[in-house]
């Protein structure tokens, strides 16, 4: 498989967009060519996996993690990154992953992506400027659902309120 062939995939992953050409054909050069049979377990769930693996070619589905509802699978195309944080930190995968059909992967070891930061640190500050935003976007997220919790707690706040200030039916006037 040529480099070129193998540097496309990345372009289309957000996590890599803004990098240069430089920058990430070296990360295909260092990455491992695998290819999965049909059946093959890519990643699985409660593993401690040192690279995240990206689909160049096939199909394959997630059978197990978040979001999944027991018995169902969701389908990952070509060009889906997996276990992408795992390149980056120790960290524990919580979906499995199968390969429904071939599928021709790049592997992103941890280690060699480290080698890789250290030799270009310009590297290592697109990765945090990436994570940054997504740990932003994802405050921003939280900040909006506790918003909308308090706006519906209040408006039950409010109504529990009301009807504690009410005038009891005995005729009895209360003072606010």
């Amino acid at each position: 498989m040529a480099i070129d062939a193998l540097v496309l995939p990345l372009l289309n992953v957000p996590l890599f967009q803004g990098l240069k050409p430089l920058q990430l054909t070296e990360i295909a050069r260092r990455a491992d060519r695998i290819v999965y049979k049909p059946g093959d377990v890519i990643v699985a769930a409660h593993a401690d996996p040192d690279a995240a693996v990206l689909l160049v070619s096939g199909e394959a589905v997630r059978t197990e993690g978040p979001g999944l509802e027991a018995g169902s699978n969701e389908a990952l195309p070509a060009g889906a990154l997996i276990s992408e944080m795992t390149m980056l930190i120790e960290t524990e995968c919580t979906s499995t992953v199968v390969a429904r059909t071939s599928v021709r992967a790049l592997r992103i070891t941890r280690s060699e992506l480290l080698a890789q930061m250290t030799a270009d640190p310009t590297l290592a500050e697109h990765f945090i400027d990436k994570i940054s935003g997504r740990l932003s976007s994802f405050v921003e997220g939280l900040r909006q659902i506790d918003c909308s919790l308090a706006t519906m707690s209040g408006s039950a706040d409010s109504e529990e309120s009301n009807d504690r200030h009410q005038a009891p039916q005995t005729g009895v006037t209360t003072l606010h």
